[in-house]
């Protein structure tokens, strides 16, 4: 259900490049078509990298999808932009102005802040569009909301886990959620967009990026129980409330089935430890019990 208490705005991205931009930019004179700018692009990223996912410079949004999280974190709603038609300029618009709709919450990513964000920027930058409060110029350096250091406004989860860079966090957003036990990655990563927005498959990229969110969000409570904002308690009872939400959007969004199916237990080792603390008071309990019936067997016979 819908909230108009939103504290935090949860979301990801997925694009695709624009072959065109690629053509004229990176080969001039050759007179390539758009599919064969990237493909070339790709190749070559490959040999020299050994990674084929084109710089996002050259890319634009084709789906955005936004958690919106009240104050308590509770996951009060999800909604993929500009949904059935998934037009760039207009997912860049409702993202910027969402944002400022709703009194400019606290946007959580995982590797938002080398991706995402300067993506969405530059999807400004490309379509001219007011995004004056994301950029406050006319705020302090250190208060500007695209401050990097500026957890109030951004919340990357993948700088916060890493120090802001001083390590690496190999494995990505896929580690981190099945660690604690949720699905990652169900057969779509984010190199494989591009080839499933030419196939039209843009459902099943817009599944993919609903996941990726709901992975953001339960990384996000995890990462909120370690800054001591909540109990793994009361973690675990929002994770339950999600789950059931979900079940009962299922009819309507059917990658939910699959996410929830893929969905494993989080491996609570506080709880693992209290249950072996019950089964060996109860065990003691018994082998106390089987003596003192012992003794008062042995009487009997005596007397």
């Amino acid at each position: 259900m819908a909230s108009t208490d939103v504290r935090y705005l949860v979301f990801d991205v997925e694009s695709i490049a624009d072959g065109d931009l690629i053509s004229g930019v990176r080969y001039p004179g050759e007179n390539l078509s758009a599919t064969e700018a990237i493909e070339k692009y790709r190749n070559e990223l490959i040999d020299k990298w050994g990674s084929e996912f084109i710089p996002y410079t050259f890319h634009i949004p084709i789906s955005v999808t936004i958690g919106k999280v009240s104050s308590d974190f509770r996951l009060t709603e999800m909604k993929s932009l500009d949904e059935p038609d998934y037009r760039p300029h207009e997912i860049a618009r409702k993202f910027w102005k969402g944002w400022e709709h709703y009194g400019q919450p606290t946007l959580v990513s995982f590797n938002g802040r080398t991706f995402d964000i300067p993506l969405l920027e530059l999807s400004a930058f490309r379509f001219g569009l007011n995004i004056s409060e994301w950029l406050g110029e006319k705020k302090i350096n250190y208060e500007k909301p695209r401050n990097r250091f500026n957890q109030q406004s951004h919340l990357d989860l993948q700088e916060v886990l890493t120090n802001f860079s001083a390590t690496r966090f190999n494995g990505g957003l896929n580690l981190a959620a099945m660690i604690l036990g949720k699905p990652g990655k169900m057969g779509i990563a984010g190199h494989m967009v591009q080839d499933l927005y030419d196939q039209g498959e843009l459902k099943r990229i817009n599944d993919y990026c609903r996941c990726d969110v709901l992975d953001t969000y339960f990384v996000f409570l995890r990462y909120k129980v370690m800054s001591g904002e909540l109990t793994v308690e009361r973690e675990q009872e929002l994770v339950q409330e999600v789950f059931q939400d979900l079940k009962s959007e299922s009819d309507a969004q059917e990658v939910y089935v699959e996410y929830l199916n893929a969905c494993g237990e989080w491996n609570d080792p506080w709880a693992s430890e209290s249950s072996k603390a019950i089964e060996g008071s109860e065990s003691d309990q018994a082998e106390s019990n089987s003596d003192q019936n012992d003794e008062s067997s042995s009487e009997v016979k005596t007397t």
